[in-house]
This record gives C-alpha cells, structure tokens and sequence, in this order.
C-alpha cells in the first residue's frame, strides 16, 4: 500500500510501511548495549586511573603533614595531632590557606569548596563539562590544606577529582553529555570506593546524589567504576575494613532499636543544626571587606587557635573516628572532640578552602552517638546499648541527615566497619534522621549552596507519565474527513452552513476513505481561488503515528519533525485513519491523567460496603422466616 505527498504539484509515491518503520527509527531508542559497554570500558579505565590518583592523594597529604608538623620528608601516615611544636601550629593552616587561595586566584576558582556540590552543579547546568585543570589543582590545594592541619578528609578531593577526570576523558570523546554525565559520576565514586573500600555505598552516592536517573545505560559503568575502585583500594590500601571495631555489635532487641532510633532523631536534630551553622559561617564571610583569597587564610588561622588547644581537631582524623567507633574515648575527650572539629572544620569550609565534608561528618556524629549512648544508659540502665553501636549508628544517621543520602550512609557504616549485625539499628536511625532532616531542612549540606545560585537540584524519581500513555489515550473525537477533490469553497460553504467552529486540521481521504494527508485551516483560508481542490494542498507527513505508541515517543516525533500535528493510522501497513494527534492533545491528556494520580479519593467505602451487608443479612433472613 503506498500514499502520494505531492512536492511542488507532483505526486510523489510513498511506501506507508517504509514511512512507519521511519517513524520508529525517530523515536526514541532503547538502550544501546553497544554503547553502554563502550562507556564501561572508559568507566573502568578511568577508575583504575583515579585509584592510583587516590593513593598518590593520601601520599601527598601524608608528606606534606610529615613537612608541615615534623619537618621531615617521609609518605607514612603521622597525625599532626603529635606535633612538638608550640605556638607555631597557629601559623600553618593560615599559610596552607594563603597557598590555596593563590591557587584559587591564580588557578581555578573551582577548587573551592567540598567536591560532590561542585559536581552536582557541572551536571545540571553545564552538561557535566569540568575544567581538565581541576584534575590536578584540586588534589594539590587540598593536599596542602589537609596537610598543614586543615579539618578535612581526603574522600571529598579525589571525588572532585575522579569526577574532573571523567569529565575531561568525556569532553576528549564523541560522546553525548548524558554519557559524559556517566564517566564524571564513574570517575567520582570509584575515587570515593578507592578511599573506603565501599563499592556499594558509592554506587548508592551515584543514584542518591549525582545521577539522577537510574538506568541500565548508567548503573552498569557506574557499578564497574566502583568495583574497579574497591580492587584499587584492596591494592593500594588495607584488605580490611577502614574503621575496624574490636568486637562484634550484636544484632539489636526491641527495646535496643528503640534507643538507636532515639540516637537518630537527636543526631537528626543536630545535623539539621550543623547544615545550616556551616552556611551562617559562610555567610559572614561573604562580609569580611578583604578580597576572598584571603578568606582560606583567615579560616586556617581560626583552625589553627583550635588546634594548638586541641591538636586532635588537627588533619583528616580518621584514626579519631576508629577510637570513637570503639567506644573506649574519654566522655570528656569525645566531647571536646564534637564541639572543637565541628568549629573548626565549619570554619575552614565557610572560609571557602579546598577540603571534605564527609570525615568531619563522620567524626562528630560518631562523637555525638557515642555520648548520647553514655547518656541514654545513664537514664535507662535496663536497655543499655552498646557505646561502639552507638557511636556506628550516630556516625551513619549525621550522615544521613545532613546529606539525605540514606541508602549511601546505611551501606557505607556496613561496609567500613565490616558490622553486618547492625544493619537493623543503621536502619532505624538513619531513616529517623532523614525524616528530622526532611522536615526541619529545605536543602542539605550537598545542596544548599548549588540552590543559592538558582540551580534546582532533582530530589525525588519517578516515572515518566508521558511514556506510560499512549497514543489512543489522547486521542479527541474522530477527525473530519474530507474528499481530496473537494474545492476550497465547497469546504468553506459546509463551514459556514453548519454554524461550528470548524478544527484547526482536516484528515484529506480518497474515495475509498484512505489516508492521503493532513491539511490545515490556514492553508484554506490563505487560498484565494475557490475552485483550488484539496489535493493540490495537502501535507503529507512523512511519519506516521500508532494507537500503541506511547506520547513520549509521539512528543519526540513532533520534536524531530517541527510539526505540531502528527497522523494516528488504526492499524500497521493499512492506510485507514484514527485520528490526529495534536500537542494540544497532549497536553490534554498530560494535565487529565496527572490531576487523577494526584487526586485523593477513597477507594473502598467501608459505610457502603456496611451497608450492603445489613441489607443482604436483611435478605437472608426474610427468606428464612
């Protein structure tokens, strides 16, 4: 069966079936494996190189550190917290800070700040394209900044960094921006599961907050990134867990998920606090009357006056975390410890530096697990917890709640602690932060600053509407067909006669009522012979429409087409019409079928439902009697 489009007064013969397999060609592909396992090999390739990046980071803290606090040159781990130093401690964040901020100036002003927000902002709004220099400014400054005392982890910097890399392999590659989406965020989380050893939790931080879809075409290179990133990890690091507790933490009672809970809801409270005390800090130094490469400076020189009090505040501190996670730190010294990291690290993060957020997080919700464990004992001596899963499911629900990444704090406490008994206590408390977090915070701690500057962050994931309808749910009352040799004016007299407000578009048939076309009311009304027949005027759409395809393909059509009507044939290879479908149409069907899913109504009416059973027991007993 075939159909004339006429081009230039002379009718061309088309195939239907050719233009129909056309149309689906248009539409929108699936996943295209090919291309899926062509990114995962970049995604692997890119994270084998981000592990070795990662172990250099950590050797180039450590040296610095062993410079800055000990004046010698050596790559193993120190905490400058051993420092014999003096007074002089004050100075050396400051000068770390005036390092970083040349570095800003005279660099890239994007070093700034703790990794995943810069990350985010590059996706949403610049097609996730990250200048090739931060690859190497942004471990530098906050290897300098870290290692002369500054309060931070190493996670943040090589996730900014892994996510630079990737960014960079994909603006080097003919490849759209939603796959050099996925070799950023690939880059990004095998830094992080290079760090920690946690591939699952980092496959988690892709979904929860850098993705933003989730998809076969991004979950296997994304999956593959963070495999590749825990074997650098098992190469370059310990085998074990990063914060090993002695003992095991018993799988939790009723009445213990009772007091882990507790734990969340206080630590939800607190992270809600600390979220927003971070950007007060941050907010005043926007008012400081220097220029804001000196911010990072007068931020260090605050790190410092902690430090020489209390020179535990002092670098990453993951080993504080691991004597938190024992429960056997000093009530007093974990104390100390909460209050003084988080001025510090707020302080420095506020001043604008190069630096984590995560390690920070971790240490002072740790801190306050374990001391609201103490305290929570001390007033319920018959349901006492544990201090080491206190601290655990302290440490994972300020994560939780200062982030809202749930699914990325329960998977990471597991996977660095290696503690899978306490899986249901992580669960408890970390759902009843998020919830104190989601009810008490707009944005959160990741968020917050990208939101300042306009961007929308995506915080939730659903399906799309417009790919579960379908062409025939859109579909109005049949169209009007009219003869292709019918004149203009015959056309414009059946107008006029039956009074209506005739469509925008007709549906042009032969004599045997097969399609032929679509011409539109202006194109009649632009005609100025009465005598013009509709044959000569018609627009034949080269791409047809099916009652089963769904409107995201039939928007794409209309897209790829610049045409705001497209044919609906009632069935494939046969040229009868069922309609036109129009943009208007949906639209229509959009706002119809979305006001329904948002529309509350009950379902099932217990009182009708009552009293059909009265009156049929009303029944049954007349027919007894």
């Amino acid at each position: 069966m075939s159909e004339h489009r006429f081009q230039n007064g002379i009718p061309v013969s088309v195939s239907l079936s050719d233009s129909l397999e056309r149309a689906r060609v248009t539409a929108p592909p699936p996943v295209n494996k090919q291309r899926t396992l062509r990114i995962s090999i970049y995604a692997i390739l890119i994270a084998t190189v981000v592990s070795v990046i990662a172990k250099a980071l950590v050797l180039l803290i450590n040296t610095v550190t062993n410079l800055a606090f000990f004046g010698k040159f050596s790559t193993a781990f120190e905490s400058p917290a051993h420092n014999q130093l003096g007074w002089i401690v004050i100075l050396l964040p400051a000068v770390g800070g005036v390092i970083v901020g040349l570095m800003a100036l005279y660099g890239s002003r994007a070093i700034r700040g703790h990794g995943i927000p810069e990350a985010m902002e590059q996706i949403l709004i610049n097609q996730s394209r990250i200048k090739p220099s931060i690859t190497y400014l942004k471990p530098l400054s906050s290897a300098i900044a870290i290692g002369t005392g500054g309060p931070f982890g190493a996670e943040g910097p090589i996730i900014a960094t892994g996510g630079a890399l990737g960014s960079t392999v994909g603006q080097l590659l003919r490849i759209t921006h939603s796959e050099r989406k996925i070799l950023l965020v690939a880059g990004a989380t095998a830094g992080m599961s290079a760090i920690f050893g946690s591939p699952v939790a980092a496959i988690f931080l892709a979904i929860e907050l850098l993705l933003f879809e989730f998809s076969p075409r991004s979950i296997i290179p994304v999956a593959l990134a963070c495999i590749t990133g825990a074997a650098g990890h098992h190469v370059f690091f310990e085998a074990g867990p990063v914060f090993a507790i002695s003992g095991v933490i018993a799988t939790p009672s009723n009445l213990s998920l009772v007091g882990y809970s507790s734990i969340g809801v206080l630590t939800g409270i607190l992270a809600v606090l600390i979220s927003k005390s971070v950007y007060w800090i941050e907010d005043h130094f926007e008012k400081i009357p220097a220029h804001w490469m000196w911010w990072p400076a007068i931020g260090g020189l605050a790190v410092g006056v902690i430090g020489y009090f209390f020179p535990h505040t002092l670098g990453v501190g993951y080993d504080n975390i691991t004597q938190l996670l024992s429960g056997s730190l000093p009530v007093m010294l974990a104390l100390t410890l909460c209050i003084f990291k988080f001025l510090s690290w707020a302080i420095a993060l506020g001043s604008g530096t190069s630096g984590g957020t995560l390690a920070p997080l971790l240490t002072i919700g740790a801190g306050s697990g374990l001391l609201i464990g103490v305290a929570w004992n001390q007033a319920f001596p018959g349901m006492a917890l544990p201090l080491n899963g206190a601290a655990l499911v302290g440490m994972s629900a300020m994560f939780a709640g200062a982030s809202r990444a749930l699914l990325t704090s329960i998977a990471f406490a597991l996977e660095t602690t290696g503690q899978g008994n306490a899986l249901l206590a992580l669960l408890g408390a970390c759902t009843a932060a998020y919830i104190i977090s989601f009810l008490l915070m707009e944005n959160t701690i990741m968020t917050e600053k990208i939101v300042r500057r306009g961007v929308k962050t995506p915080d939730a994931f659903e399906l799309d509407l417009l790919s579960l309808l379908t062409v025939a749910d859109a579909l109005q009352e049949p169209p009007l067909l009219l003869k292709s040799d019918m004149t203009t004016g015959e056309l414009l007299q059946h107008i006029h006669s039956t009074g209506k407000k005739p469509p925008l578009y007709f549906v042009i048939v032969n004599g045997q009522d097969e399609f032929r076309g679509i011409l539109s009311m202006g194109s009649i009304t632009a005609t100025s012979n009465p005598g013009t027949k509709l044959v000569t005027l018609i627009r034949t759409p080269t791409f047809f429409l099916m009652p089963t395809d769904s409107l995201a393909a039939a928007l794409h059509l209309m897209a790829e087409e610049q045409s705001d009507v497209l044919p609906v044939l009632q069935q494939e290879g046969e040229p009868a019409v069922a309609g036109i479908l129009s943009y208007r149409d949906i639209l229509a069907a959009y706002t119809k079928h979305s006001k329904r899913h948002d529309t509350q109504q009950i379902q099932i009416s217990l009182r009708r439902h009552g009293l059909r059973i009265l009156a049929r027991g009303r029944t049954w007993i007349k027919s007894r009697i």
